[in-house]
């Protein structure tokens, strides 16, 4: 069984509980299972930042409860059907953050291998130019169960700086866009994407895929 959350929150309000940041609002997220907060991460979150508002989005197999920074009204949750992933088409619409990390090369341009004889990674690199993020996009896709429909254009946003900090350590994750529609070709793969998420700092809200079902 899966859970969909929508939460709001206005902006001045947002402030004035501390959610200044992608870490700062992963934390308040985590009040929606207070049952449980030592556990590992299980949930999946989005944020967008609307005129005059935040507006959060939680994807789990715990039910979220309402956290006592928001307003009833303003809380909403309800059970994913198994029905809705049992489509062929969608149009889909996630915030990721694309990075790849590359072989280390020594100064004659070879690899670099470790003892075990596979190639060492250095640090990882954010991707921002869009003919890369869309082949980084369409791997993802390939490995998640799914592909794009060509007749419907791919809409990639620009990368975004996403500040954080958290205990001493300050940094940012680039966040790109994607927006676009969607044939299933492994529905088990696919099934896992949408549970797990697509790429990495699902942690900072990144990853979660919003779906919804079309004819072809």
């Amino acid at each position: 069984m899966q859970w969909l959350a929508r939460l709001e929150i206005d902006t001045d309000r947002a402030m004035q509980e501390g959610m200044i940041d992608t870490y700062s609002w992963h934390k308040k997220l985590w009040q929606c299972f207070p049952d449980d907060p030592e556990a590992t991460r299980d949930f999946l979150s989005r944020v967008d930042q609307l005129e005059g508002k935040l507006r959060f989005w939680i994807s789990s197999e715990r039910k979220p409860e309402k956290p006592n920074w928001c307003l009833p009204d303003r809380f909403e949750v309800k059970e994913i059907k198994s029905a809705l992933l049992e489509h062929q088409y969608y149009t889909f619409d996630v915030r990721v953050n694309p990075a790849k990390r590359e072989c280390i090369k020594r100064e004659n341009n070879k690899t670099v291998i470790n003892e075990k004889g596979k190639r060492i990674r250095g640090k990882r690199r954010a991707i921002t130019k869009q003919g890369e993020l869309k082949i980084w996009f369409e791997r993802k896709a390939e490995e998640g169960g799914f592909r794009l429909i060509a007749d419907k254009p791919l809409e990639i946003s620009p990368v975004i700086s996403n500040y954080f900090k958290k205990k001493n350590h300050e940094g940012f994750h680039g966040g790109a866009q994607f927006r676009g529609r969607l044939e299933i070709v492994d529905r088990d793969k696919f099934k896992e994407t949408y549970a797990k998420g697509i790429g990495s700092a699902k942690g900072f809200g990144f990853g979660m895929l919003l779906i919804a079902p079309i004819k072809q």
